[in-house]
């Protein structure tokens, strides 16, 4: 049993781990909230860990049956999260630096600080879950990993290798976006703001990679003339 349920942990962890990217994830957030309070990195962190687990446990548990009850294939999946996340890397790679609006920003948390937690409460979900942590590429890989399942269904010792497997996951989301700003610390306003660009076209072409994989698979769906 031991051996059963080593085996399934490993490979669920393995599989999702190098695609979530918990810390790559954390970097992108802190481009988003460069001026957080500890306090918001606290709900922050907690949130997105906990959304994490549950989009994952869906995916691995119902996300086959859900997308084949709406008609979506795998490569659409691809598609529709590549020109999301492709989306949002344009965005932030058009938004103002962060000496251009940080007295504005520390003024806007002195005098409007419901609207700031507000803020950064409506992003708990989309983007900061979904998708920059938990992308397509994400869902896709846990719908694989569900589907792998015996056809009796699976063993109890194997959805207690999975719950332990995405635990761990969310674990390390929440340590690496609980504690982002140690980084923003040792690279400075400067620094973070090279970063924040760097991470926005990086977060542009892993859209744009994402979306081709994606069309990829629809063209090859087509007949040959």
């Amino acid at each position: 049993m031991w051996n059963d349920f080593s085996h399934a942990f490993l490979v669920i962890f393995t599989s999702l781990l190098p695609v979530i990217n918990p810390p790559g994830a954390a970097l992108m957030v802190l481009g988003i909230l460069p001026d957080a309070s500890p306090a918001q990195r606290r709900q922050v962190a907690r949130a997105v860990a906990f959304n994490s687990l549950v989009l994952l446990a869906a995916s691995i548990g119902i996300g086959a049956y859900v997308l084949s009850f709406f008609g979506i294939s795998i490569p659409v999946l691809r598609l529709a999260g590549g020109l999301v996340i492709a989306a949002t890397g344009w965005r932030l790679l058009q938004a103002p630096a962060q000496s251009e609006h940080g007295s504005l920003a520390g003024a806007a948390q002195e005098d409007a600080r419901d609207d700031v937690d507000a803020s950064v409460t409506s992003q708990l979900f989309y983007p900061f879950t979904l998708p920059l942590t938990v992308g397509p590429g994400s869902i896709a890989v846990a719908i694989a990993v569900g589907t792998t399942s015996p056809a009796e269904g699976p063993a109890a010792v194997h959805l207690a290798a999975a719950a332990g497997a995405l635990l761990a996951l969310c674990v390390l989301i929440y340590l690496c976006m609980r504690y982002a700003c140690r980084l923003q610390s040792l690279l400075g306003r400067t620094g973070t703001q090279v970063v924040v660009r760097l991470l926005a076209f990086v977060i542009l072409c892993i859209g744009v990679q994402i979306g081709w994989l994606g069309l990829s698979d629809l063209l090859a769906t087509l007949p040959a003339r």
